[in-house]
């Protein structure tokens, strides 16, 4: 799982940690977290090829986060959040090629892409039956927790 989002040991433990604080389930709330990182996000809107490609394009300031310049991939997002694209990024050709794959596929439910202004908007916060990650979170709940 840590490998599937690209985050370490001590971050993914931290992010555990921070599920624990939240009331409701822990798996689902840790899940949540780690869909809502800024580079994940980038990723399932289809502006990267891969997670590893979202997250140096986060770090190169690609990417604003309501208007302000973002450059940490482990920022999260919130409902209501709106991402946009720098207007000198649009030009490069990487962009080119991950837009018109961005459009030909769909974006999550939770997620909203607009074309006309290469904007997407955070509706709400993913619930774990639009969150596609092939693990079983009660398992990562019982090991951290001992």
């Amino acid at each position: 799982m840590r490998k599937y989002y690209g985050v370490l040991e001590t971050q993914f433990e931290n992010y555990f940690r921070q599920a624990q604080r939240v009331p409701g389930q822990t798996g689902k709330v840790f899940l949540q977290l780690l869909e809502r990182r800024l580079d994940n996000v980038v990723y399932r809107l289809n502006l990267a090829s891969s997670r590893a490609q979202s997250r140096q394009l986060v770090t190169h300031r690609h990417f604003r986060v309501n208007g302000k310049l973002v450059n940490i991939p482990s920022f999260i997002v919130k409902a209501g959040d709106v991402i946009t694209i720098g207007e000198r990024s649009l030009k490069s050709t990487i962009f080119a090629a991950n837009l018109e794959t961005a459009n030909a596929r769909r974006a999550p439910e939770w997620l909203e892409f607009s074309e006309h202004d290469n904007s997407a908007r955070v509706t709400s916060l993913p619930s774990r039956e639009q969150i596609d990650t092939p693990v079983d979170e009660q398992l990562i709940v019982e090991y951290y927790s001992r």
